[in-house]
């Protein structure tokens, strides 16, 4: 006896709701999320950026995916209706990420110098806006936050710049975590040179460059230094001098 219509319709039905139930299970299993931006950025920069900060640019030259696919969250981020801090921690890690795409795109390169308009010509998207270096820096960053230890995260592809974290810059812990790469930065006796003999301390040509940065901490030069050199205060008689900025590029 052939089968009824109904009787054909039901195991159809029963075959249908077990591919609607197993469908979106599948998906899960098939594609597993992907890490968030922070964690991917951390992770690219523990494989390529070393101890003394400097990159690997050969590297990922030859195996641009990780960089490219960080690129493209930076172009696509939306930075609207987030708190303050994943804001501000969004745009430090983009700008470090472009210094770096924009090396890579250009490498081998022996300085950012050599490029016209690396800083305020070069137009980059980041989150979903065309910007400079300098723009990024300025309208996203200093203006918006006021706060200068910035300066000490963002690094600009020179061995004259403060050492780049190994580190991506994440809201829940980035005040700690601008706190303890600027005490890195002005510990380190290559960032602050101190002179004994002459009485005297030399300090990156940033400081010059950003003085008003500075200042709007109400302290001058040297306590601001020392709020982050407990253990090797500057004598408040020593003169501070500049020594040179080195714009060698920051590379392995």
């Amino acid at each position: 006896m052939r089968p009824s219509g109904f009787q054909i319709l039901r195991p159809l039905r029963l075959l249908i709701l077990l591919i609607a139930l197993w469908l979106p299970l599948g998906g899960i299993l098939a594609a597993p999320s992907a890490p968030s931006f922070t964690t991917a950025t951390s992770a690219f920069l523990q494989k390529y950026v070393n101890a003394d900060g400097n990159v690997n640019y050969a590297a990922i030259k030859k195996q641009p995916a990780e960089l490219n696919n960080l690129l493209q969250t930076v172009r696509s981020f939306d930075t609207k209706n987030i708190p303050a801090a994943e804001r501000k921690a969004f745009y430090l890690n983009a700008y470090n990420l472009v210094v770096i795409g924009a090396v890579v795109e250009r490498f081998p390169l022996t300085s950012v110098m050599k490029v016209p308009g690396f800083f305020d010509k070069l137009t980059f998207t980041v989150a979903g806006e065309k910007m400079t270096l300098n723009e990024l820096e300025t309208n996203k960053l200093r203006k918006p936050y006021n706060d200068s230890r910035i300066h000490f995260a963002l690094v600009c592809a020179a061995k004259g710049c403060p050492r780049l974290s190994r580190e991506s810059f994440a809201a829940p812990t980035l005040d700690a975590q601008l706190s303890a790469q600027t005490k890195r930065v002005l510990t380190d006796p290559t960032f602050i040179r101190l002179n004994a003999a002459a009485k005297k301390v030399q300090v990156s040509e940033i400081f010059k460059w950003y003085a008003d940065d500075f200042k709007a901490s109400g302290q001058a030069l040297i306590p601001y230094l020392n709020q982050y050199r407990a253990a090797q205060p500057i004598p408040a008689t020593y003169t501070v001098d500049y020594y040179p900025y080195d714009w060698s590029l920051n590379t392995l």
